[in-house]
């Protein structure tokens, strides 16, 4: 299922096989359409044009909406959105943190308030399991708890012991639906996640002990969520010599270029994160020299594309100032060509760090790219 072809230091150069789609290279960076669709118009055949290898969904919103069960019925998630590449769904534990107003934890699972309507929702890992199942997709994420940081010690402890034992309850519960004759993918494939907050220690105890239950992969969860990036880094350092070797690494919800290229040094795989289409959504482009606001006045004027380097469909056809035009005119399609432009540039970053692992240049790469992306042309 996963190859490490070369290394560089710690950073990987693999290909990874699922159900569908045939290989996937990485590193990779997963485009996020949560609700079975990219926010801003992009479909699921744009995303072909602009390199997308896999789609990551959301389990909780589907389950809402339009119900697990409808599109089950429906054939699957692929079927469902005409996707025919990998996707994978992420467990509904991430609405563990972000919908912490709404929520009750114990050990059997989680108990929600909706957002859209307010009726009561529990979700616990056989829950979890159960939708992914009925959605088909390729890799179903364990159910865990995500807590904010900073979190208090003890709390953070008994929470990934709890996220454990739901690992362990999640792999019982995948087992046994991909043995059912009727299952939409009964090659299903399952990834753990690593917790543990900001401590060093935990967060090496839990990899040890997730690694035991021999998942198809292993994702670093809980960071991005108000920590500083140097301690983000940290933490991945602590936990990278704990990871299975010939397991892909998923760093989730991460983040920024600069971020990818930083994680990739050390040794993460796959990569996914809402900043390209959210940022677009508000003109907020990045380009191979830093990161623009297609919204400045400056731009007004500007026949030329919005990144001279890139070769997207956006910047071989519309000019900077056509697509500033349309957001000062809140022409939907603005939205779109910069989500189109921001996930081109993502995957394109992705696959310029392959190619850098390929020829052994990553450190160069790194280097030339790693603090200049993060700038504001």
């Amino acid at each position: 299922m996963f190859q490490v072809l070369k290394t560089q230091g710690r950073a990987r150069r693999g290909v990874f096989q699922c159900a569908h789609g045939g290989q996937v290279q990485t590193p990779v960076f997963m485009n996020v359409g949560t609700q079975g669709a990219i926010k801003g118009g992009v479909s699921a055949f744009d995303l072909k044009e602009l390199g997308c290898q896999i789609e990551l969904s959301n389990t909780y919103h589907l389950h809402l909406r339009p119900g697990d069960d409808v599109i089950r019925r429906l054939g699957g998630l692929h079927r469902f959105m005409n996707w025919d590449g990998p996707i994978l769904t992420d467990s509904g534990g991430f609405q563990v943190f972000s919908l912490a107003g709404l929520r009750k934890i114990r050990e059997e699972g989680v108990t929600f308030a909706s957002h859209l309507d307010g009726h009561r929702i529990f979700m616990g890992p056989e829950e979890s399991m159960q939708i992914q199942s009925n959605l088909g997709s390729d890799i179903a994420m364990a159910f865990d708890e995500c807590v904010e940081n900073p979190a208090p010690y003890a709390y953070a402890k008994a929470s990934c012991e709890r996220t454990l034992r739901w690992l362990e309850r999640c792999k019982r519960e995948h087992d046994r639906l991909n043995s059912l004759p009727d299952t939409v993918n009964p090659h299903q494939m399952l990834f753990g996640i690593n917790q543990g907050a900001t401590y060093e220690d935990l967060r090496a105890w839990h990899m040890e002990e997730i690694s035991k239950l021999d998942c198809d992969g292993y994702a670093i969860g809980g960071l991005a969520v108000g920590e500083p990036t140097e301690v983000m880094y940290k933490i991945i350092d602590a936990v990278e010599p704990h990871m299975p070797s010939d397991k892909p690494r998923y760093l989730m919800g991460v983040g920024t270029p600069s971020n990818i290229i930083e994680a990739v040094a050390r040794g993460v795989d796959f990569f996914d994160c809402v900043m390209p289409a959210r940022n677009a959504r508000h003109g907020k482009l990045f380009t191979w020299q830093g990161t623009l606001n297609i919204k400045n006045a400056r731009y007004k004027l500007d026949d030329g594309p919005i990144d001279p380097a890139c070769d997207c469909p956006v910047c071989r056809r519309f000019s900077r100032a056509y697509v500033r035009h349309l957001f000062a005119a809140e022409e939907m399609l603005g939205m779109r060509l910069a989500v189109m432009h921001n996930l081109y540039f993502y995957n394109t970053l992705a696959r310029r760090i392959r190619e850098s692992l390929d020829n052994g240049t990553f450190d160069a790469f790194r280097a030339a790219y790693s603090q200049k992306l993060a700038q504001r042309v």
